[in-house]
Formats: structure tokens, sequence, C-alpha cells
């Protein structure tokens, strides 16, 4: 028997396959484990703000100063 993969979305161990898909029983998501991975919305903008941040460390303060 193989190991899957822990669900991303909850990190549940208990995730099962069905078809090409693996599903998770505690929160219901549903991903192919071969698909390449997704970044959401959210983790972009966390994504380009450390990215800027990165590139020029007063950037990010002049932007939030008042």
């Amino acid at each position: 028997m193989s190991q899957l993969p822990n669900c991303p979305k909850c990190n549940s161990e208990f995730s099962y396959e069905d078809g090409d898909m693996l599903v998770c029983p505690d929160c219901a998501h549903e991903w192919n484990a071969n698909a390449p991975a997704t970044v959401t919305a959210e983790e972009g903008l966390i994504m380009r703000a450390q990215q800027i941040n990165h590139d020029n460390p007063n950037s990010l303060k002049k932007r939030l100063a008042p």
C-alpha cells in the first residue's frame, strides 16, 4: 500500500484515492496529486510583498508611511 499525501488544505492524514483524484474525508477537499501546485491569490500577495521587501527593504516602508 502506497503512502498518500496529507490534505493540502487541512493537513488531514486520512486522504484517499478516487479515480485520478485524492479526497480528504475531513474537509471534502479534492485535488489531483499529479497536477502542478497552484498558488492562491492570498499566497501570491504574500509572496509578492516578500519579494518587494527583499529587493528593496525601504520600498515597503515608504508605501506604508503615513
